[in-house]
């Protein structure tokens, strides 16, 4: 009986291919664009122009037929050569993938052949300022207004809003026959009356700005709804399974990238006869490193499996597991890398500080550990809740 394959022949080449991207561009454009204020454009427009961005859109739609499995490979491998995309988080794989999914014939010929190609972004609003974490204490609402829909609210932290054409925005609908609001989307384009946005000041060294965004009395046609009124969560956690997968390869993208950089300086740091790497307590915290992040990988790939294979149960699970995992290994590997290069660690010229803080936002966004450790306590072992 043989062994199942992890990876496809197709996904090592893609993993290749896309390495070698990554490597023409590396950590310092990625460094030198946040310097200079300006955004990933061309490293975006290379990667759309050999198909990496759409890769899981389908083909029909100029996409390239794959799914969640092929574009996290995409973003792991440009992540592990020290420049990620973030908004390959937000763009093809939670707004394409949700209006692959449930868009209507107009919205996915609109929207998919840009998404795919690079030429539209599209970015994604849910969290709220006194919301947090409890996605069921969303306060902006819809309601219709003859065939239009009125909407008001806040959203804050939402990446890439001042590069995206559109945000795809998670409102609540009132149920006619409950009077209980269930979770909406819509597609609002960047200039539409009503809809304003400013920027939120962040410690964070990348491209992409974060914002909090208004809508008061933002007016917004029929067609504006993606998928039916009443599908409620189904529709929206078909882009949140992706938004924790997608986080998961950014995260292990970054721990490799850091982890190769300390590997790399403790084969030739030589201090006193043999490289400081010959000394088991700097090798084995890098070992333990390298172990969590392709335990972590595992993870992945099992929650990008399920995913692209439609089962929508399991992979909520799996890719809520492989968002911890991850975000836990990327902030140990960082946290080693860093301390195995000492003062080093924290200068400019090896790039690694400016990772500790990156290292954290996959502990923190789209969705917290402690919440993570609450699904799977009451969801997979069925403990009662506490709130």
């Amino acid at each position: 009986m043989r062994n199942p394959v992890i990876e496809t022949e197709e996904h090592r080449a893609l993993r290749e291919a896309v390495a070698a991207l990554g490597r023409r561009y590396g950590r310092e454009y990625f460094a030198r664009v946040v310097a200079e204020g300006r955004h990933t454009d061309e490293l975006w427009t290379e990667a759309a122009k050999l198909g990496y961005l759409g890769v899981n859109l389908p083909e029909e739609y100029g996409g390239g037929g794959g799914g969640i499995a092929e574009l996290s490979i995409v973003l792991e491998e440009l992540g592990a050569a020290g420049c990620p995309l973030l908004m390959l988080v937000v763009s093809p794989a939670i707004c394409g993938t949700v209006i692959a999914r449930f868009g209507t014939e107009e919205q996915k010929r609109t929207w998919l052949p840009g998404l795919a190609d690079g030429s539209r972004k599209m970015a994604f609003g849910i969290t709220e300022p006194d919301a947090g974490s409890n996605s069921h204490r969303i306060t902006t609402t819809a309601r219709r207004d003859g065939t239009d829909w009125i909407l008001n609210g806040r959203k804050v932290f939402i990446s890439g809003v001042d590069i995206a054409e559109a945000t795809l925005i998670v409102g609540r609908t009132e149920d006619a026959r409950t009077g209980r609001l269930k979770p909406c989307l819509f597609i609002v384009p960047r200039e539409t009356s009503g809809f304003g946005r400013s920027p939120v000041p962040m410690e964070l060294a990348a491209p992409e700005k974060q914002f909090e965004l208004t809508l008061d009395e933002v007016r917004l046609p029929a067609d504006a709804l993606v998928g039916d009124e009443d599908a409620g969560l189904l529709q929206l956690f078909a882009g949140l399974n992706p938004e924790r997968i997608m986080t998961a390869a950014f995260a292990l993208g970054m721990g490799r990238y850091a982890l190769d950089r300390a590997v790399d300086y403790a084969r030739t740091r030589q201090v006193w006869k043999e490289p400081v790497g010959a000394h088991q307590a700097i090798a084995h915290p890098l070992a333990q490193a390298h172990i969590e992040l392709e335990l972590a990988r595992l993870m992945m790939q099992k929650a990008a499996h399920l995913y692209d294979a439609g089962d929508d149960t399991a992979a909520g699970e799996a890719a809520n597991m492989a968002k911890y995992a991850a975000a836990e290994a990327a902030v140990h590997a960082v946290d080693q890398s860093v301390h195995t290069l000492g003062g080093n660690g924290l200068t400019r010229e090896y790039g690694l500080a400016s990772l500790i803080t990156a290292a954290r936002v996959a502990r923190i966004a789209p969705v917290s550990r402690e919440m993570i450790l609450n699904f799977v306590s009451h969801q997979t072992l069925g403990l009662p809740k506490s709130y």
